[in-house]
């Protein structure tokens, strides 16, 4: 599998060297009480991604533009487009449209697939849950999750005093979210950032999943509250454990009831409130 970047967004030539970060740019503003005088502030991108598949585009998706290999396998995956990161045969990430483009080439086998979902959706109009015949069907099959670990909740409490440090971006602007993997030592890796808080899982999922094995134990943790999509979109690429620093739904807590997957809102140091399956969490 090939990988090649062909554009980032990054700051105005003139922007400080020591200021520069991917996915954000700096805008003169105006701020109380001095509203008729401009300062300069610095804002998180938001750009159109569009994800095409064998030369058809799927979807577009706001997000912010780094990270883009990984959040377009991280969406493969967690969408049910494919099932393991070598079914991608190459990537091309390049700008278009005011946007960026990533170019993605599948196997045959899962293009079919995706050409045949595409039918099913065809002709119907568009809304939050598009493509579902009645209510009922809103979600994914997802083959329960096997009970694998275990996790001291002693550790999160680490993990969370050092979550904003995958943020640069975020601690710039105070416009994104945040998501990474904590490893069972507490260790957080593969942090992501992004405006939108399910492009910032999807980053992380598709992060995970080129690291195999050595990612396999631990939990997911996100800045944001914790809806259905994201607990299914962890229940597909395998995610024992999701811990959100903010609230769950109600659905949310329903389908991580039914695929087995520990839910953990509210996460604090010393704090948490657990909704599905504690019995893969120790400690106090």
């Amino acid at each position: 599998m090939s990988f090649r970047v062909f554009a980032v967004f990054n700051f105005k030539d003139e922007v400080e060297p020591s200021l520069q970060l991917i996915g954000a740019a700096e805008r003169a503003v105006f701020r109380r009480p001095k509203i008729m005088q401009p300062t300069q502030d610095i804002l998180a991108e938001e750009v159109p991604v569009a994800l095409v598949y064998n030369g058809i585009s799927h979807v577009v998706m706001m997000a912010t533009p780094k990270d883009l290999e990984a959040f377009a396998i991280g969406f493969s995956l967690s969408e049910g487009i494919i099932e393991h990161p070598r079914e991608i045969f190459g990537m091309d990430v390049v700008p278009a449209c005011n946007g960026m483009e990533v170019r993605i080439e599948l196997s045959s086998r899962r293009f079919m697939g995706l050409k045949e979902r595409r039918r099913a959706l065809a002709g119907r109009t568009g809304c939050g849950v598009c493509g579902v015949e009645q209510l009922n069907d809103i979600g994914k099959p997802i083959q329960p999750l096997p009970f694998s670990q275990t996790f001291d909740l002693a550790y999160l409490d680490h993990a969370l005093r050092h979550l904003n440090d995958v943020q640069p971006v975020g601690r710039e602007t105070g416009c994104t979210h945040a998501a990474a993997w904590v490893m069972p030592s507490g260790e957080l890796v593969g942090g992501h950032e992004d405006v939108g808080r399910h492009v910032a899982l999807d980053k992380l999922l598709g992060h995970r999943a080129q690291e195999g094995s050595r990612w396999q134990l631990g939990a997911a943790l996100v800045s944001s509250r914790a809806s259905y999509e994201m607990v299914q979109k962890s229940a597909m690429c395998g995610v024992e454990i999701l811990f959100a620093v903010s609230a769950a739904t109600t659905l949310a807590v329903e389908v991580a009831e039914r695929c087995n997957l520990t839910l953990v809102g509210f996460c604090k140091p010393g704090r948490a409130t657990i909704y599905t399956h504690p019995q893969r969490l120790i400690g106090e």
